[in-house]
């Protein structure tokens, strides 16, 4: 069972194909902190930091190349490792079915681009105090509140 960090220092992987968005967001997290902050170009570079630094949170855009957000978050949910990582999905991608299907891929939060840094840093912390329990009720109550037709074609996005 993974265990919480302190609360007043979080390891953050930030995860985005947009340079200059990570360097922004690196910047803002840093000076928000306090945050180590750790940053991945893509999403297979990002399960792979995510292995070298094992970070108590991790911030994946949901639209990369070669893997994107909705992949690594099932491949982090799915691996013993870090099936407990607060995760929290960023994307531009802002109708009801995407957020869906970000929060059931496994995200904890997700948030819509551009994001206030507050704002950003409140998810991270959000995400970082919910348990394993926590996690399952949340996935749970977003499947009952799924309408039928959604749930016969979840994979559509």
């Amino acid at each position: 069972m993974r265990t919480h960090p302190p609360a007043d220092h979080l390891t953050v992987l930030l995860v985005d194909d947009n340079a200059t968005l990570l360097n922004t967001l690196q910047l803002s997290l840093e000076t928000l902190g306090p945050f180590t902050v750790v940053c991945a170009a893509n999403g297979v570079e990002g399960l792979e930091r995510y292995f070298e630094v094992r970070p108590d949170c991790v911030v994946i855009d949901a639209k990369m190349p070669a893997l994107d957000g909705y992949q690594l978050v099932r491949a982090l949910r799915g691996d013993a490792v870090s099936a407990e990582t607060p995760l929290v999905m960023l994307s531009a991608l802002g109708r009801e079915k995407e957020q869906l299907a970000g929060l059931l891929s496994g995200a904890d939060v997700y948030l819509v681009k551009p994001v206030p840094p507050q704002e950003l840093v409140a998810a991270i912390r959000r995400s970082v105090a919910l348990n394993a329990a926590d996690r399952v009720e949340n996935q749970l109550r977003l499947l009952d509140e799924m309408p039928p037709e959604s749930r016969r074609n979840g994979r559509d996005r």
